[in-house]
């Protein structure tokens, strides 16, 4: 027994033996056993073809391989952008590279090669930046100006043959305003059609018309205004619907104030509805019919727009004139007001006759088109993007009046998607129990995923990711189509976390993920460029209070909104400029600047509809006994 348990050892060492030694062993025992080798030519290198296989990539591997040249691509296409002068694109292309990287789920610093990617990226990314800063803003842009800025200074003569051939023009105008050409109108018919400044300014707010052309006509023609009033958008924003003052902080297509209820807008930490293009538009509408109403006229509606109606009011009073151009001659208005009407009515007569002042080149921008789903519940844009399989960048440009990643809870909202996704985003947003919507995601199944690398990915235990699927740790998820995936909700800001603390390693875009805000809001918010943030720096995480400068212009929304003295409580929409203000102390008018809550028109959201104390229009009309009628 002892020597048998011996030869077994014996011969399970030389099988050992010769299994390492990379021998079969079917082979003789003595074929490599003291004999030594025979003369052989020496080895030819391998062919690339015959090369050894490298071992297959791990799911995660393969993953971080993918997301590299994804961040690749993105960096290149930013590289591109820069090189020629495109830094808005350029900014938007780098931020999307690091973007990727940090919302990938995939921890960078476990990770060499990722860790890599990331530091080369954002290296790269601010030596870009700091060189644009030399010779501008860096990646920020320049405001484009509207054409109401670009022809605040103009002061040539006035062209007889252009007042001859507008006048003429406008024999075969059609227009639902009352259209008229005069010197004053002529000269920035002249400049927006004669000057390269003035024409490719307009030209640029007509392209970009194209956008929402059809929503403001349907909303005009549903309010019963007039159409050609959708021109008062070239003069206010250009037709860009985030467009915002930085120094009365008017903001939107059509410059509305801040926290003014007078309109119906919402306005808080999650939404401010000034930059929804269609609401906001509503709400103009409103207001100007409102404006009309007490004024009897569509000029001095126009001016009372940029003015306020009480001024208004109150030169027709001092004067005897209810006539816009009579106000004009005698100087009765701001600068800025003074040029207002008249470089809208220039834009009117334009855009009626493009072709006879050279602007045939006119290629609109494709309107903007959505499917609209109402909804009642949280929901967070990463979400929905994960659900229609759209960039979350695209998201919140088709949702501009959100202030966050996330819509307002206990709250209706109309959340506007790309076109034709209603139907899947109904199908899809029914998995996710409603009250998880604003942090769970949506994760299509690919072939190599599996319960532990989906959870890694997400940084979620596997067990919850595996319950909110009704499936058991290690379960197989072959043939599942897609995973919900149990995200904890981030960190809102609430009242006392409206600051926060930048700590090391932190960058813009973390800080935004954190707290479900856009980058771009908190660059605007902390005035900030690129995506470093120092270590100390206390940021902005919620849009900062504005606290107005006076509080009467308060008052006065609150007594318009309780229906006292209507005529009265429209103040300027736009008197805030330097040259008004001081065209109106030296006269000593009233007024109320932008700065003061501008464009309260005092008429409640529910009551705009409903024609506003009949005092106040007779009195402007006819504001006094003698009041005279001017010929224009």
């Amino acid at each position: 027994m002892r020597i048998g348990w011996n030869r077994y050892r014996l011969f399970a060492s030389a099988l050992l033996a010769l299994s390492l030694a990379g021998c079969e062993p079917s082979q003789p025992l003595n074929a490599h056993q003291g004999q030594p080798p025979q003369a052989t030519a020496p080895a030819l290198p391998t062919p690339p073809s015959q090369a050894a296989t490298p071992p297959p990539l791990t799911p995660q591997q393969q993953h971080v391989r993918q997301l590299i040249q994804q961040v690749e691509d993105a960096y290149a296409q930013g590289q591109a952008a820069y090189r020629k002068g495109k830094l808005a694109d350029a900014k938007v292309q780098f931020d999307r590279a690091v973007d990727l990287m940090l919302v990938s789920r995939i921890d960078i610093k476990a990770d060499p090669q990722l860790q890599d990617e990331f530091d080369r990226i954002v290296d790269g990314v601010n030596a870009l930046e700091m060189e644009a800063l030399k010779q501008g803003n860096g990646f920020v842009p320049n405001e484009e100006p509207t054409p109401a800025d670009v022809a605040s200074d103009v002061t040539f003569a006035v062209d007889p043959n252009i007042v001859a051939k507008a006048r003429a023009e406008l024999a075969t105008t059609k227009s639902d305003l009352p259209l008229l050409v005069n010197d004053y109108v002529a000269v920035y018919i002249n400049f927006f059609a004669n000057t390269q400044k003035g024409h490719n300014t307009l030209l640029h707010s007509f392209q970009r018309s194209g956008r929402y052309r059809a929503m403001i006509q349907r909303v005009m023609g549903e309010e019963g205004v007039p159409q050609d009033l959708i021109y008062l958008a070239v003069a206010e924003s250009g037709f860009n619907p985030r467009a915002m003052n930085p120094h009365s902080h008017a903001g939107g297509m059509w410059q509305f104030m801040p926290h003014d209820p007078s309109y119906g807008l919402a306005f808080n930490s999650y939404v401010d509805e000034r930059f929804d293009p269609e609401k906001s538009t509503r709400a103009y509408a409103r207001y100007m019919k409102f404006i009309y109403n007490q004024l009897g006229d569509w000029y001095l509606s126009m001016a009372a727009y940029d003015h306020g109606t009480g001024n208004i009011q109150h030169a027709v009073q001092r004067t005897g004139y209810a006539d816009f151009w009579e106000l004009y001659k005698r100087h009765e208005l701001p600068t800025e007001t003074q040029n207002y009407v008249p470089e809208i009515l220039a834009a009117i007569i334009i855009a009626n006759n493009p072709t006879q002042y050279g602007f045939d080149d006119i290629t609109l921008d494709p309107p903007v088109l959505t499917d609209t789903v109402t909804i009642n519940y949280s929901v967070d844009l990463r979400l929905v993007a994960d659900i229609v399989d759209a960039p979350v960048d695209e998201l919140t440009a088709l949702n501009p009046s959100l202030l966050r990643l996330i819509t307002p809870p206990d709250a209706s909202f109309d959340l506007h998607l790309p076109a034709g996704t209603a139907t899947l985003f109904d199908q899809r947003i029914a998995l996710v129990p409603e009250p998880r919507r604003n942090s769970w995601r949506y994760h299509p199944v690919a072939a190599e995923d599996s319960l532990a690398s989906v959870a890694r990915a997400f940084h979620v235990p596997e067990s919850e990711l595996a319950a909110a699927n009704q499936l058991r740790p290690g379960d197989s998820i072959q043939g599942v189509q897609a995973l919900v995936v149990p995200v904890p909700p981030a960190a809102a800001p609430s009242a006392r976390m409206l600051l926060y603390t930048a700590r090391r390693g932190d960058t813009l875009v973390t800080i935004s993920d954190r707290f479900g805000v856009s980058l771009n809001q908190l660059r605007r918010w902390n005035k900030i460029t690129g995506i470093k943030v120092e270590t100390g720096r206390r940021l902005h995480v919620a849009e900062p209070a504005i606290v107005p400068h006076a509080a009467r212009g308060h008052r006065r929304a609150a007594s318009a909104a309780a229906g006292e003295n209507p005529h009265e409580t429209a103040p300027a929409k736009g008197s805030a400029t330097k040259a008004a203000a001081h065209s109106s102390a030296k006269k000593g008018a009233p007024t109320t600047s932008k700065s003061q809550h501008a464009h309260n028109s005092g008429a409640p959201a529910a009551a705009k509809k409903a024609a506003p104390s009949s005092a106040g229009k007779s009195r402007v009309r006819k504001p006094a006994a003698h009041a005279k009628s001017s010929p224009r």
